[in-house]
């Protein structure tokens, strides 16, 4: 795919791994395109990025009626006939009806984002939230720094902290690169009035009106409010840069849920992840054997 289509394809984002820059940082997955769609390729695995402006707002049911319903079944049907392909990912609003019957899917999630306002003093706070940023800036300043050690220790001290699949470490290990590679993936840092890091939290900017809020963490007794000022600081980046709308991510759990909510953050668009091997699973035993015997 050549360069100006993974700029087309950021610049349209809707989900963060339609921005091409911060996929190629963090992993090894080249992007190619697929019935109109994007494509991320790792040696056999593909993951299909089915989530465009045609498929946005409204019930999965709802989007699965819509035209580029069948645009997506047709990009399953290209991706899978590629090559070398053995696994086939699709990220979508909903299960695709080309996915076969052994395909699993995810439990159904959302991405969640708040619309900006063209002028910050405009951003809609609860007077909770308000009262949270308030005490937030007597105790820490937020400032945009590019990547320190004691960033990569935070993130460390996360790791360490629960038990991450292999492939969530080694994306949470690649921030710093992503960071310093990518012009327009910035981070805020909150630090105490002694200079020590108390949070962080990265946005990316490339995609022409959305704002992706992508990582942040803090430190165990960081002041309250912190994880607010930073998200704060970053939404007002994208009203100053003329964002129209902050993408928040999953919701994932019901704590996370509740922060986007805090926020006064709505669904943006379903959000289903449905993974499957290309060439159907062989059935183990008698069953296997019966069926193989009798064609069925």
């Amino acid at each position: 795919m050549p360069p100006s289509r993974w700029a087309a394809f950021a610049a349209e984002a809707a989900v963060p791994e339609q921005l091409v820059p911060y996929v190629r940082a963090v992993s090894d997955l080249e992007p190619l395109e697929c019935g109109g769609f994007l494509a991320l390729r790792s040696g056999p695995a593909l993951v299909l990025v089915g989530h465009d402006a045609g498929l946005k707002q409204g019930g999965a049911e709802q989007e699965r009626s819509r035209p580029e319903a069948a645009r997506l079944d047709a990009a399953v049907g290209e991706a899978s006939s590629l090559r070398g392909i053995e696994s086939l990912t699709v990220l979508a609003p909903f299960r695709p009806d080309a996915a076969p019957e052994w395909a699993v899917s995810t439990r159904p999630d959302a991405y969640w984002g708040i619309p900006l306002p063209t002028d910050a003093a405009d951003m809609a706070y609860g007077q909770k939230l308000r009262n949270q940023l308030r005490r937030a800036r007597r105790d820490i300043l937020i400032a945009r720094e590019g990547w320190k050690p004691d960033h990569a220790e935070l993130v460390e001290q996360y790791i360490r902290s629960r038990p991450f699949a292999p492939g969530t470490r080694h994306l949470f290990r690649h921030i710093g690169p992503y960071v310093e590679a990518v012009p327009d993936a910035l981070l805020f840092a909150a630090r105490d009035c002694e200079g020590a890091l108390q949070g962080f939290a990265v946005g990316d900017y490339t995609a022409l009106g959305t704002v992706f809020y992508l990582f942040a963490f803090r430190a165990p007794e960081s002041p309250p409010g912190t994880a607010d000022a930073l998200l704060d600081a970053l939404a007002a980046e994208g009203i100053r840069r003329g964002h129209t709308l902050l993408n928040l991510g999953l919701g994932i759990n019901p704590g996370i849920v509740f922060f986007k909510r805090k926020w006064n953050a709505t669904i943006l668009r379903p959000h289903v992840e449905t993974s499957w091997a290309v060439q159907r699973p062989q059935e183990a035993g008698l069953l296997g054997s019966l069926k193989k015997l009798f064609g069925m």
